[in-house]
C-alpha cells in the first residue's frame, strides 16, 4: 500500500479500532473519528481504547478526532458505526464527499424502519460516491492483534474491488473481491439473527448436533433471500456468508451468540442489553428480517423466530417447540 493513501475510520467502536490498527501494518496515514471525547482523548494520549477495546495496544499512526469533516478529507472511507446509525451518518457525510470517492461500509445490519441494505440507505444519501461493502468471519481483538483473517470485499465493479483490495489488504488481512453487493450484506446481517437461535441452543443446552443442524438451516434461510432479491447464491458460499456463520454461532466472543445464551439461560433481553456497552446487531436486524421476508415472499422460520422472542416476549421453549413441530419438506 501507498503511504501516501490516507484512509479515515468513521465509528470508535472496538470494530472500527481494530480496523484502524490493522491498517497501519501498511500506512502511516489513518484518522479514526469517534463521538466519545473519552475515546478520542484515550486513544491520542495513551494508544488505547479505554472504553471499546481496553488493554490493547495501538499504534502512534492512528491519530483520533471528534472532527467528521477532517476525516471526509481522506482518500478512503471506512464507515463502521451501527447500522441503524447509518443513514444519519451518511446525511451528515454527504456535504464533505467529493464525486467518486470509496466509501466502504463496514457494519452489518438493515435499516429497520425501510428494510434497506446499508448500500441503499448510502445510494440514497451520497449517490455521487462508490460504494463498497467490507466483511466477513473476524472479531475486534483478533484483528486488533494482527492474527490472520480473510474478509469479502464487494464493489458493483469488479475492477473498483480490485484497486480497493491493494490498499486495504495487510499482511494478516486478505480480501477476497466480489461483485455481489446485496449478497454480500445479506450474509452479514442475517448471520447476527441466526447466531441468537444457535446461542439460545447452547443456552438450552440442547447440543452440538442441534447447532449444527440450525445454522445449516440459517444458511438456506440466507440462500432464499439472496435468491429473491437477485443476489448469488455462492456469495454466501465465500467470507461474508457460511465463514462468517461459523465464527459467530459458534464463540461466545459473539455477541449475538453470547446474547442468546443468556436468552437460553432464563435472562430477560432487557437485562441482557442494560450490562453491554456495545450494540448487538442481530436485535435490530430480526425486525428488519420480518419486513424484508414479507416484501419478498420469503420463509425464514429461524429468523421469525428469532424475532417472536426477541419482540413478542414468546418464551425460548416455545420457539424451540415450534420449530421442531414444523412439517418435514
Amino acid at each position: 500500500m501507498s503511504e501516501q493513501v490516507k484512509i479515515g475510520v468513521l465509528g470508535g467502536g472496538a470494530w472500527g479500532t481494530a480496523l484502524a490498527q490493522n491498517l497501519t501494518q501498511s500506512t502511516q496515514n489513518v484518522m479514526l473519528w469517534a463521538r466519545e471525547e473519552e475515546v478520542v482523548q484515550s486513544i491520542n494520549e495513551h494508544h488505547e481504547n479505554s472504553l471499546f477495546l481496553p488493554t490493547i495496544p495501538l499504534s502512534e499512526n492512528i491519530k483520533a478526532t471528534q472532527n467528521i469533516e477532517q476525516t471526509c478529507q481522506n482518500d478512503i472511507l471506512l464507515v463502521v458505526t451501527p447500522a441503524q446509525y447509518g443513514r444519519d451518518i451518511f446525511k451528515t457525510i454527504a456535504p464533505y464527499i467529493k464525486d467518486g470517492q470509496p466509501i466502504v461500509i463496514c457494519s452489518k445490519g438493515i435499516e429497520i424502519e425501510t428494510g434497506f441494505l446499508l448500500s441503499q440507505v448510502m445510494e440514497e444519501e451520497i449517490p455521487h460516491a462508490i460504494c463498497a461493502i467490507m466483511t466477513g468471519p473476524t472479531f475486534a481483538t483478533e484483528i486488533a492483534h494482527g492474527k490472520p483473517s480473510a474478509m469479502t470485499l464487494a464493489v458493483q465493479d469488479k475492477d473498483t474491488a480490485r484497486e480497493l483490495r491493494e490498499i486495504l489488504s495487510t499482511k494478516t488481512l486478505r480480501t477476497y473481491v466480489s461483485d455481489d453487493v446485496v449478497g454480500t450484506q445479506i450474509g452479514g446481517a442475517v448471520k447476527n439473527v441466526i447466531a441468537i437461535a444457535c446461542g439460545i441452543i447452547h443456552g438450552l443446552d440442547f447440543g452440538e448436533s442441534a447447532r449444527s443442524a440450525l445454522v445449516t438451516r440459517g444458511l438456506t434461510e440466507m440462500g432464499r433471500l439472496a435468491s429473491a432479491m437477485g443476489a448469488q447464491k455462492e456469495t454466501l458460499m465465500g467470507m461474508c456468508g457460511i465463514g462468517d456463520l461459523m465464527l459467530t454461532c459458534s464463540s461466545l466472543q459473539s455477541r449475538n451468540f453470547s446474547l442468546g445464551v443468556l436468552l437460553g439461560q432464563g435472562k430477560t433481553l432487557e437485562e441482557i442489553l442494560q450490562s453491554r456497552n456495545s450494540v448487538t446487531e442481530g436485535v435490530h436486524t430480526s425486525k428488519a428480517l420480518k419486513i424484508l421476508a414479507k416484501n419478498n415472499a420469503v420463509e425464514m422460520p429461524i429468523a421469525d423466530a428469532v424475532y417472536r422472542c426477541l419482540n413478542e416476549n414468546v418464551p425460548v421453549t416455545k420457539i424451540v417447540d415450534d420449530i421442531l413441530e414444523r412439517p418435514l419438506p
